[in-house]
């Protein structure tokens, strides 16, 4: 598939780099988990990119483009449901957007307006009033909050609810691939300047080894979410989000080992990737999850036609 950018998605890839610039470094002071950026997510509302899916000039690949890059930067913001998910949904559901799953406590649910509740067979929406929501403390570095008592939700079709776990999947791809990309730059960057026995460990060959082999991975992860974005097929969607899901859990424990206790510390900005990875693995079912959706899209999708 041809991912050549036109010349209106690549003045929007710029702007987007010039946007993130700003935003690239993690503040020296800061020595927790969670890094969230309110002026991240006012540059984004006055730059209307929150809308980008919308506009016919740059649609769904532009925004995952978008959020692959956003995800990079050491700080958040609850951008890749807004510009992927949201864009998809039946009426004014306003943003921040949080996803429930189960009951389990979920990411950005303390600043979101609309919530998606997804339980074994069906899937909920609702707009959200903040009395319903706690706040819970996590490793993980997102904010993270949970449900209080039930919230009445309108129920989707069994067409919206196969919509919303399509582009949830997207998203959880494309927000992913900018983790990885991000955490293995990172790890580039130590093993670069670290030194052992007089020379930087980036020079020892078992470690390239295992960093081209996270880099391979990562690489796959970002192009299956860019052709799931481009296609909105439901198999590439879910195969996208098996592998990103995959693929962290095995790149996050190879780049904490190449850090030593270095990558096990606040001061150090990895744990601002990898652990928001490791909030991912579970997410719409973990690798199980989208294994079945895969093998389920697969098997329903029509046989390619044969030549005569």
């Amino acid at each position: 598939m041809d991912f050549t950018l036109n010349p209106d998605q690549a003045a929007l890839d710029g702007a987007v780099e010039r946007l993130a610039a700003a935003f690239s470094s993690k503040p020296t002071e800061f020595h927790g988990f969670a890094l969230l950026s309110d002026a991240l997510e006012q540059a984004l509302l006055e730059a209307e990119f929150f809308d980008i899916a919308l506009i016919p000039e740059f649609g769904p690949l532009s925004a995952a483009i978008a959020v692959e890059r956003l995800a990079r930067l050491p700080f958040t913001a609850e951008f890749a449901l807004s510009m992927l998910l949201r864009p998809q949904l039946h009426g004014d559901w306003p943003r921040p957007l949080a996803i429930v799953e189960r009951g389990r406590p979920s990411r950005f649910l303390a600043s979101a307006k609309t919530v998606l509740i997804i339980d074994e067979h069906s899937v909920g929406i609702a707009q959200l009033d903040p009395v319903h929501v706690e706040s819970v403390d996590s490793l993980f570095a997102y904010p993270m909050a949970r449900l209080k008592g039930a919230v009445t939700t309108v129920a989707l079709s069994d067409t919206e609810a196969a919509n919303v776990l399509k582009w949830s999947r997207i998203a959880l791809a494309a927000e992913t691939s900018g983790l990885l990309h991000a955490a293995i730059a990172s790890t580039v960057e130590h093993l670069s300047l670290r030194k052992q026995f007089g020379r930087p460990l980036g020079a020892f060959q078992a470690l390239r080894h295992r960093l081209a082999e996270c880099a391979v991975l990562a690489g796959g992860v970002r192009w299956l979410a860019f052709q799931a974005a481009s296609t909105a097929d439901d198999s590439d969607a879910a195969l996208a989000a098996f592998h990103a899901q995959d693929s962290a859990t095995r790149i996050v424990y190879d780049l904490h080992q190449m850090f030593g206790a270095m990558g096990m510390t606040l001061e150090h900005p990895l744990h601002l990737w990898t652990y928001r990875l490791k909030s991912l693995l579970s997410l719409l079912g973990g690798r199980g999850g989208q294994a079945r959706a895969a093998a389920s899209t697969t098997a329903s999708s029509p046989a390619p036609a044969t030549a005569p």
